[in-house]
Order: C-alpha cells, then structure tokens, then sequence
C-alpha cells in the first residue's frame, strides 16, 4: 500500500549537500521510499493514505553513529574533579573513569541497563535520531560484555529505531588482567569475540587505541580476528595523543576512525585512500575542554568523510541531544549546517555501512525522515537544545513517543 506525504520541501542530503525540492512530494510503499519528486511531476496512482506535511522541512532521519548508550551508575563526581584541574589520565590512573563505570555495570543488572538506557536512547529518538550505534566496553568480560550486547538488542526491539550493536570490548583493561594487556587481547580474540559473535550479538568491532588503552600492535591483532569473522571494524583513535591509529583503521578498511584531535596529515591521507570516515566528537571536546582541533582542513582537502555523533557516555559526553552536537559541529569545528546535517545523515551511514539503505531520501531507501516545522534546513543546527516541532517517520509508519 503506497502513501503520498505532499506539500512540503525536501533537503534529500545526496552526495552531502542539502540537493533541496521545493514544493515535494514523496510516496512510500512499505517501509521504503517508492518515488521522490516535485508535486508537480507527482505520477498518477492510487494511495492509501494521504498526508500533508503542512508545508514542513522534510529531511532524513538523523543517524547518531557512536555511542555508548548502556552503562550503570554516571560520573559527575568526575566531572566536579575535572572542573578542579584533575586530568582524565590522572581519573583514570586512579580507578575513576572507563575502570569505575565497569564496577557500576558489571553489579546492575541485565533489567536494570534496559531501563536507564532507554530513558537516554529516547532522548534522542525524541530529537530526531532514527538510527544509533551503541557500543558495548564497561563488561570487560564475557558475561558483562554479553549482558550488555544483549540489553542493546533489546532497545532494537523495544524502540522503533534501528540499532547497530558494537563490541568494545578493547575499551580499557579490566581488573582481572592488571599490567597483562597483551593476555586480555588474546582472551578477547580466542574466547570472547568468537563467542559473542556467534551468538548473533555482534555487528561491528571498535577498540581504543591509546597510550592509556591499547597499542597499535593489540589493536590489530584484534582487526585480524574481526576480519577473519567478517566483522567491520571501527576505531577510537587519536584522541589523546599521536599512536598512527587512525592509518592503522584505513589499512584494515575500518568504516571509520573516531575522535581524531591528534591525527597527522599522513593519516588523513590513509584514511581518504580507505573511504574510512572520520567521526568527530564535539561533546567530547568540548566536555573536556581540549583545546587541540582535529585537522579539519585537512580531512576537507583530501576529501574524507565527516561524520558527527553525540558520544553519548557517562564519562566525556553525556550528551542527550545529537542536534545540540551538531551546534557544536558548526561552533566549535567550523562545519558550516549542511556539512553538519550531512556528518549525522548521508555520512554517519558510511560510518555504519548503511549507506546503501539510509543517510539520504532516495527511491528504493529506507524510509525514516523527519518533518521539520521549520523555514529551512539550517534551523536544525540554528537552535540551541530545546524540543524542535517535528513529525518522526520511521520505515514508513509516523511514530509518536
């Protein structure tokens, strides 16, 4: 049964660029878009249904490409301390940070993660966000790594979103292998990504790569093990210092390298060469208060992708609004709005692998997109916080929350 969705306009985000239709049109069948156009060129048919959008913005759904939605207990006692001058690496180095979420999620409970994630996971729905990543990385073991992977298909099944499940398992050392970096690595590439993997829980495999994290050399013999379960890789790289992460992604083709302050230009151009995009984190930055910039003339000049997403976590972004992250897209990283616009859409589905199905309003796509009650596409990066009037579609059927 096909629905004609008329007098609107319609910013499309093909090849990252707003590629407006005034005075639009667009029918869907099922859950996809079965013709896109001007009202004009409208083809005769019968639909099922009619719905004026009442002159609105119409533009993809937003596509929130790293996060790390599951996660017990918070940290603003850590935010208080870093307000006072103590460093992220000082928290960590003294059982705060990645280390202190993990004994927060590791005591609650399979019931209790589904509950204070979807209060977040909302959030962003509420804010447009049709499409999320969410990472697993404060289990550190299988048990707690599996509780969280499953919680995350949970939220898939329990909000009308599409969830891409991310093992992170290489998110920091737990525990039980103080000072043995080397033996986690290989207990997570022999015994637990297998496992998880094989249980249908897995879709993606990031890592952190950083001197208070894992090395190069780590990070790749777990890229190895991902490739030879033909899983996509993604990587957190480059945010603290310089460890050629980022080059490392591109040579095993990850979808994207992630955060990226310290990258060379050397690693730009790794990253251009693999179609790797980079997913900038402005929450984080600015939660953080860095001060280094990502080199984002450079990632323009080669032509890599850019990519935005909230980081949504309990420690450096506990950011629930994507479209106050694209704010900071343009404030703080000079993105203009519709490079903004692209980096959670047409780009942030790179970065997912979704590019094929969603990221731009075309024929055939998945139908989630959002009608704005706004005067043009701008206004979505414009606004700061509050609750934009919106329509929310999601695989063809409007959604209420």
């Amino acid at each position: 049964m096909k629905k004609l969705w008329k007098n609107c306009h319609i910013a499309t985000m093909q090849n990252g660029q707003y590629s407006s239709i005034e005075d639009a049109a667009m029918v869907t069948s099922g859950q996809h878009i079965h013709w896109i156009g001007t009202f004009e060129d409208l083809p005769a048919d019968a639909y099922s249904e009619t719905i004026d959008l009442n002159g609105a913005w119409v533009t993809p759904g937003l596509i929130d490409c790293h996060t790390h939605s599951v996660f017990g207990g918070n940290r603003s006692v850590e935010f208080e301390k870093r307000l006072q001058g103590v460093s992220y690496a000082e928290i960590a180095a003294s059982g705060g940070g990645i280390a202190s979420t993990v004994r927060a999620t590791r005591e609650a409970s399979e019931q209790e993660l589904l509950a204070s994630a979807l209060k977040r996971v909302r959030c962003l729905l509420k804010d447009g966000v049709t499409t999320i990543e969410i990472k697993s990385g404060y289990g550190l073991d299988y048990v707690n790594e599996r509780k969280m992977l499953r919680v995350i298909r949970q939220i898939a099944e329990t909000l009308p979103m599409t969830v891409r499940s991310t093992c992170l398992a290489a998110h920091a050392l737990p525990p039980e292998y103080k000072d043995q970096s080397d033996a986690y690595i290989e207990h997570i590439c022999n015994e637990m990504l297998p496992k998880l993997h094989q249980e249908g829980l897995v879709d993606a495999v990031d890592a952190f790569c950083e001197y208070l994290a894992f090395s190069p050399a780590q990070v790749e013999r777990l890229f190895k093990t991902a490739q030879s379960l033909n899983l996509p890789i993604k990587l957190h790289a480059e945010q603290l210092s310089s460890l050629g992460g980022s080059s490392l992604a591109a040579r095993y083709q990850a979808l994207s390298a992630d955060h990226l302050e310290f990258m060379t230009e050397d690693d730009v151009k790794a990253m251009a060469a693999a179609g790797t995009v980079a997913v900038l984190l402005p929450g984080a930055f600015y939660f953080l208060r860095e001060t280094k910039y990502p080199p984002l003339e450079s990632l323009h000049q080669h032509g890599v992708r850019i990519a935005l997403s909230s980081d949504l976590n309990p420690g450096t972004s506990p950011a629930l609004s994507l479209r106050l992250m694209m704010n900071m897209g343009s404030t703080l990283f000079r993105l203009t709005p519709e490079q903004t616009l692209a980096g959670v859409t047409t780009h942030a589905a790179y970065a997912l692998g979704l590019q094929e199905t969603h990221g731009t309003l075309e024929t055939g796509k998945v139908a989630d997109f959002i009608a704005w009650d706004i005067e043009h596409p701008s206004e979505i990066v414009y606004w700061l916080g509050g609750d934009l009037p919106k329509r929310i579609i999601q695989h063809g059927q409007e959604i209420s929350i």
